[in-house]
């Protein structure tokens, strides 16, 4: 009978400390659920109608769902390694006028070359210091050269020029820079610029990007043609 007596205080509060805890863990699930709710309610509403504690509360919770890499890379297969993707800017080559003479070749297609800006300056520069507006760059191939063909460049005036057997061209821009060539010659350089370049040996007109050479000297003077 003590017995019964001394353990009836102990079983009545394990009784009261197990109800607590029920009720506890019912209201932490209800406080939950409110949450979801709340969150799910405001999703709706712009955040300028929201109160201001709510917004911040909102947008804590968003965030972390918005936030995602700003780029994202395909996994790279075995065959296919990654690579990042590279930009770059280019503008093509506006070819220069004809102004005098026009010639095609075998197809049917218009012989004709470039002056690039370098080389269109360089001419306008020697036309201002000489006070010549009629002088033009004539770019004549002639056999020799430790290639088989070579660059000869000189400076002459348009009232030189044959009408019958020269070309005559002008910078894009119309600015008055112009290359003289015969027949032969444009048959070899068509497609190609004419250049200028300023090196430590010196600064020069050059002629680049010729689709009929397969191979050049150091200096750009000389050059081989397909066969």
């Amino acid at each position: 009978m003590e017995i019964r007596t001394l353990l009836r205080p102990l079983v009545w509060v394990a009784k009261h400390e197990l109800a607590f805890a029920r009720t506890a863990s019912t209201s932490n699930a209800n406080t939950q659920r409110h949450l979801s709710a709340s969150q799910h309610s405001y999703a709706s509403i712009p955040d300028f109608l929201l109160p201001s504690s709510v917004t911040k509360k909102h947008h804590a919770s968003t965030i972390s769902h918005r936030r995602r890499p700003l780029l994202q890379s395909a996994p790279a297969s075995p065959g296919h390694p990654l690579q990042r993707r590279m930009f770059s800017a280019s503008t093509a080559a506006k070819a220069a006028v004809v102004t005098a003479n026009p010639r095609k070749d075998e197809y049917g297609n218009e012989m004709l070359i470039d002056i690039t800006a370098r080389a269109a300056n360089r001419l306008k520069e020697i036309m201002s210091k000489d006070s010549n507006p009629n002088l033009a760059l004539r770019v004549t191939v002639e056999s020799g050269g430790c290639h088989g063909f070579q660059y000869l460049m000189s400076l002459t005036n348009t009232s030189a020029i044959s009408p019958e057997d020269d070309t005559i061209f002008e910078s894009s821009d119309f600015s008055g820079a112009k290359v003289v060539m015969d027949e032969p010659s444009l048959e070899l350089l068509k497609g190609s610029q004419v250049d200028f370049t300023m090196e430590l040996i010196g600064s020069q007109f050059k002629i680049v990007g010729n689709p009929a050479a397969t191979s050049s000297c150091g200096c750009g003077t000389s050059f081989d043609i397909k066969p």
